[in-house]
Formats: C-alpha cells, structure tokens, sequence
C-alpha cells in the first residue's frame, strides 16, 4: 500500500507538540498598527487545534 503524502501547506502552519497542535491565531499577519496592542500580544503566542481538527489532520501531518 502506498505511502500518505505530507500536506505541505498544513505542514507550514501547524506545529505537532507533544499532546496536541500548536497554531497561530487568526487577524495576526497584517494591518497589527491599527489593532490594539493586547490583541497583538494575545495573538504571539498561538492557540491548539481542537481534539476533533486534531483528528481530522492526523493523517495529514
């Protein structure tokens, strides 16, 4: 049976941890000087998939 392929662009966004996914937040790529600077802040450190996008993605990754 052949092998599954790497989705490259998932692969880009999303990184594995040692339970779960890590990945970035929304609304934090451009226009951040017109955004309040909390929200930048909130927006450095990521969020985690959830269990169900987590076991959608298994595969994938």
């Amino acid at each position: 049976m052949p092998k599954i392929k790497t989705h490259k662009g998932t692969a880009k966004v999303v990184n594995k941890r040692k339970n779960d996914y890590k990945i970035g937040r929304p609304g934090s790529r451009h226009n951040t000087g017109s955004k309040p600077t909390s929200v930048n802040r909130k927006n450095r450190k990521g969020s985690n998939l959830s269990k169900a996008d987590q076991n959608r993605l298994k595969n994938i990754i």
